[in-house]
């Protein structure tokens, strides 16, 4: 029976005993309706299948938002209270820190706040660019599109401002309303960094393994400055396991919600890190730092250390000269009528003893002939990416929309010779690959479609990067790092 199964789970896998059975299965009857039926499933099938309960005994709409909302509803009687989360995870926490993380991403994927079945519908492969980078693609298919009875009704209600954004604490255990996120199943892990109150939960439409969120527990806007370093620094050596960075603190190079203070995390190897070092940089002042440029499209400049404290001075040291620095002859401005252009996409790993930092080198100024960003994705690549180029883009993880999708399989058959519908802003570019492959086949033609994205979002980073990897470029480094006082 689906609701005394669900019952028979929440009792197995929380502190609920025997004695609440019928406490429990009268709960779950005033949220789904009354009366079990003759069903069994497990997981993120059973949840799906009492909201379809739900639904059709009229004790919810039948929406996207209803469902999310009900079914996160449902989710949290296999989720221990805020304060017994925490506790259990700082208990686990002195066994070592992955043993306190593997257990927080376990219980976030169990109750079903991680979407792993939705996550496991994006489109993900990796391969070199034909310019000779490691890059990896995922089209996001994860997050459901909204309804537009959602949409509708969310025109029609007042809106507030609690909670504040996604990222505020406030957030957990929200029911969640029509343009609010469902988050009754949220569970936030208190801790402090850099002096100040932080959380960390898990993001639920992840873009990599054990995707997680740093979040300052005051909604303010997010700064990139010498208190981001320690903060990131301090967060590495509470889960060394883990790599942390922050989006840039500014509009066109930053990302999507700037207004709260938050960084990013988890355990995968982005090819930015994997990345070698192109030219070796020595600081006077810091023998103990190794530096250098990194072979990549954007403009990076790694520090390796076992001192942090070196790493945070010369780290600072670079933020603040890149945020004052201009070069005109490459369109690079640090300021034009008192607007800051200048910031950094900083990310802070381990790698053995050592601590790596990376400062990747933004400026979101505008013109004429590019007034999204001169440094943002050109036009001629918009078909495929025109949103902005945030953290885990820098470091080589396209996030593409879920759009391509069913936009790639026409131009396929247009590549095929098939009957296709095609859009306009794609003719271009499959004229290209038309031009380019001599026979394109069942065989190839999906092969050769993703190089094609490959290739496209290696020009993409090119795009976004300071310093391009050409002769005028190269000089462009030489006077930015001459002016810092660093020698090659």
């Amino acid at each position: 029976m689906l609701i005394e199964n669900f019952v028979q789970k929440i009792i197995a896998n929380t502190d609920y005993q025997e004695m609440d059975r019928v406490y429990l299965f009268n709960r779950l009857q005033a949220l789904v309706g009354d009366g079990d039926v003759a069903e069994k499933a497990s997981g993120e099938e059973a949840l799906l299948q009492l909201v379809d309960l739900a639904v059709k005994r009229g004790k919810i709409p039948d929406d996207v938002t209803s469902r999310e909302i009900l079914a996160d509803q449902l989710a949290d009687f296999l989720t221990p209270a805020p304060s017994k989360v925490n506790g259990l995870f700082w208990n686990k926490y002195e066994q070592g820190p992955k043993a306190a993380t593997d257990w927080f991403y376990d219980l976030s994927t169990h109750n079903n706040y991680v979407k792993k079945a939705a996550i496991a519908k994006n489109i993900v492969f990796s391969g070199k660019s034909s310019y000779g980078h490691p890059l990896e693609i995922t089209i996001n298919l994860s997050k459901p599109e909204k309804d537009p009875k959602a949409i509708a009704a969310a025109a029609k209600k007042k809106d507030t401002d609690y909670p504040k954004c996604d990222l505020c604490l406030e957030n957990e255990g929200y029911l969640g309303d029509y343009g609010k996120n469902a988050r009754s199943n949220l569970r936030i892990i208190r801790m402090n960094i850099g002096g100040e109150k932080w959380g960390m939960q898990y993001s639920p439409y992840a873009y990599f393994n054990e995707h997680c969120i740093f979040l300052d527990q005051i909604h303010e806007p997010m700064v990139i400055n010498q208190q981001a370093l320690i903060n990131l620094l301090e967060i590495v050596k509470t889960f060394p396991h883990y790599m942390v960075g922050s989006n840039a603190d500014l509009p066109i190079v930053g990302g999507s919600l700037l207004s709260h203070e938050h960084y990013q995390g988890g355990v995968h190897r982005f090819p930015m890190m994997n990345a070698p070092v192109k030219k070796k940089l020595t600081f006077a002042s810091y023998p103990q730092v190794k530096g250098g440029i990194v072979d990549w499209p954007m403009s990076d400049i790694r520090l390796v250390s076992q001192d942090t404290e070196a790493l945070l001075e010369l780290g600072t040291k670079i933020i603040k000269s890149w945020q004052k620095y201009s070069d005109p002859n490459l369109e690079i401005v640090a300021e034009s009528e008192n607007v800051r252009h200048h910031t950094v996409t900083p990310i802070a790993h381990k790698d053995g003893d050592e601590y790596v930092l990376e400062l990747v080198l933004r400026d979101n100024s505008t013109s004429s002939d590019y007034p999204l960003g001169i440094f943002h994705p050109h036009q001629d690549k918009w078909h495929i990416k025109k949103e902005n180029i945030g953290l885990i883009e820098v470091m080589g993880r396209a996030i593409l929309p879920g759009r391509l999708k069913g936009e790639l399989g026409e131009v396929k058959k247009y590549l095929l010779g098939q009957d296709n519908q095609i859009a306009e802003i794609h003719l271009p570019w499959a004229k290209q690959l038309q031009a380019k492959y001599a026979a394109i086949n069942e065989e190839n033609v999906d092969q050769l479609l993703q190089q094609a994205l490959l290739d496209i979002f290696d020009q993409v980073l090119a795009d976004a990067g300071v310093y391009k990897n050409d002769a005028k470029g190269e000089a462009g480094w030489q006077k930015f790092l001459q002016q810092l006082g660093a020698k090659n």
